[in-house]
């Protein structure tokens, strides 16, 4: 399941792919208006989309957040796993973070481990695939 967490990222990350290009960055008090996102909150998650560098803060007055890459370079993937971690719903499927799972028998013969790989492949391919610019595009949108 999606935590708080991830969909406040992805509210906040979705407002500032909205913004026009070169546009004036958006400060923190209108990302947490607009996206109903506490401030503190807010405060760590961007530092964290900092950090990872999908966003771009200035100090000041005039200061704020704007993206650091054009809205079809950043998925909803790499804003989940930054928040989240890996995709995978069991240690012994992930790709990043792989472990065998403490009471496997046999990872070649475990059904579980069967289909948990189809679900991280098919999330990953869904997430991977939609970027802040698809989701934010008219006909999306309105779908």
């Amino acid at each position: 399941m999606l935590t708080q967490r991830s969909r406040y990222a992805l509210r906040a990350m979705l407002l500032l792919a909205g913004e026009k290009a070169g546009a004036a960055p958006v400060p923190m008090s209108r990302i947490a208006a607009e996206a109903d996102i506490p401030r503190k909150f807010l405060e760590i998650i961007l530092g964290e989309m900092r950090q990872a560098g999908f966003v771009v803060s200035t100090r000041g007055k005039q200061g704020g957040f704007h993206l650091a890459r054009a809205p079809h370079l950043i998925s909803f993937g790499d804003i989940i796993r930054q928040i989240e971690g890996p995709l995978a719903l069991v240690p012994c499927v992930s790709r990043t973070a792989y472990r065998r799972c403490d009471d496997c028998r046999s990872e070649a013969a475990c059904a579980i481990r069967r289909a948990m790989l189809l679900v991280r492949d098919k999330t990953a391919t869904i997430l991977d695939g939609t970027s802040l610019a698809d989701a934010t595009a008219e006909d999306l949108l309105v779908a």
